[in-house]
């Protein structure tokens, strides 16, 4: 079902490679974060299909507001992944999850669950590579939202932090 989801999203992204590479290193990191903290397998699938699906609304909200903001995708996403994850015959209480890390993956405290916070994690990673962010922005971020220990470790070894 992960490989269908993330051929429909290719599908639905169709032409803006940029977003299709974001989404797919962002599959790449929530799985390598989600193994190395041997996170559950039903876990694991709601983390995989959350990942491919995070900024599901951007075209969207680019279209009907000119914007893409983090928190205009928070609000158009999760109706676009509902209407996806249900064609692809994806269980309700996987999809409901789903919506909901689509629905705060740009709010970064109340984290609610492991599934949320390495998600979260996940797509740092790959947008201080693709913003091109300095070290010392990266630290605070580092310092302010990392907190597994699997994703505070590729952190430090990508970007070279001396932290801990």
């Amino acid at each position: 079902m992960i490989n269908k989801l993330h051929f429909e999203m290719i599908r639905l992204y169709g032409g803006d490679i940029k977003r299709i590479q974001h989404f797919c290193k962002v599959h790449s990191y929530v799985k390598l974060i989600a193994e190395m903290e041997n996170i559950d397998a039903d876990t694991l699938f709601i983390l995989e299909a959350a990942a491919l699906t995070h900024d599901i609304g951007i075209h969207y909200c680019e279209e009907k507001y000119g914007d893409c903001t983090g928190k205009l995708q928070e609000k158009e996403g999760p109706a676009i992944a509902k209407r996806i994850l249900a064609d692809l015959h994806f269980e309700e209480q996987v999809s409901e999850r789903v919506q909901y890390l689509i629905a705060h993956h740009h709010t970064y405290d109340d984290v609610d669950g492991i599934d949320y916070q390495i998600l979260i994690e996940a797509d740092f990673l790959v947008n201080f590579y693709e913003e091109g962010l300095s070290n010392q922005t990266i630290e605070n971020a580092y310092k302010k939202i990392f907190r597994t220990d699997s994703g505070k470790k590729l952190c430090r070894e990508m970007f070279n932090l001396n932290l801990d």
